[in-house]
């Protein structure tokens, strides 16, 4: 019986080492993800997401100028007349219209104030909502995609 009990405080003791490896390794972890060392929006890529029709070709935030600037493509196969763009924090840019396959830079003025901000160095990351109006039909559609930039 006494050889059972020196089995049993074995295993015990091979099962508690272990554990506590382990919360140590969890707490680590822990404090690096509060921290901000693991912050997963220090290494996602730069996107804008649209859909198709409208292509978002390049985009830049400034810090300095509070701008963000968004290039769009049409790629719908027909002109469009009354372009509002529209993102989160930003006023909106209307009333430029888009020939078909033509590229056109578009300037939104940011706000200063609560999040999302243009702060160099940190993210932006916002929806982007375009407005546009066919020019053959004169219906007014809504696209709505996302950004998500460094700023500069």
């Amino acid at each position: 019986m006494y050889k059972m009990f020196r089995k049993s405080q074995a295993a015990l003791e091979f099962l508690m080492t272990y554990g506590w490896a382990i919360l140590v390794v969890l707490v680590a972890i822990g404090a690096l993800a509060y921290f901000g060392v693991l912050s997963p929006d220090k290494f996602l890529p730069s996107k804008c997401t649209l859909p198709a029709g409208i292509a978002c070709m390049d985009h830049r935030a400034s810090g300095g100028t509070n701008q963000l600037s968004v290039t769009l493509r049409n790629g719908m196969g027909f002109d469009t007349t009354s372009v509002g763009i529209y993102a989160t924090g930003c006023t909106a840019s209307t009333g430029n219209s888009l020939a078909n396959g033509q590229q056109t830079n578009y300037n939104l003025a940011c706000a200063v104030g609560p999040p999302p901000t243009l702060a160099s160095g940190s993210k932006y990351n916002g929806d982007l909502n375009i407005t546009y109006t066919n020019s053959e039909t004169q219906l007014t559609h809504k696209l709505q995609g996302a950004i998500t930039t460094r700023v500069e």
